[in-house]
């Protein structure tokens, strides 16, 4: 856990019941939490930490976070058509500097696009 992180968000289900209802709320914290995860995240060019096994796989691709999702993972593009969730933290994603991504990020290779040129 960091110290930006708000105890609350760890290993619980965002989700609760309505007291007045059997509608499905989300706690405020929570919301406000993924928003700020959102601002901080999305449209950024990354690097996953190598070092962990699960993304060995990306290690040294220069991926773009799309968005975060609700359960606070980057939804990531690696250039290879498929979007990929990883958690939104310096514990898995390095930030790249965008001139530096740039250059390393092909953005055609994607499937994030109007008209993709894959689908002719």
């Amino acid at each position: 856990m960091t110290a930006s992180q708000p105890p609350c968000i760890l290993n619980i289900n965002p989700f609760s019941r309505d007291p007045k209802g059997s509608d499905l709320i989300m706690d405020q914290a929570t919301v406000a939490y993924n928003e700020r995860l959102k601002r901080e995240w999305t449209d950024q060019y990354v690097v996953v930490n190598p070092e962990r096994p699960e993304l060995k796989r990306f290690a040294g691709v220069v991926g773009r976070v799309v968005t975060v999702n609700y359960n606070n993972k980057a939804v990531i593009d690696f250039q290879d058509g498929g979007w990929y969730d990883v958690t939104a933290s310096t514990q898995y994603l390095t930030k790249v500097d965008a001139a530096e991504a740039k250059a390393k990020f092909n953005a055609e290779a994607n499937s994030a696009q109007v008209i993709p040129d894959k689908q002719g």
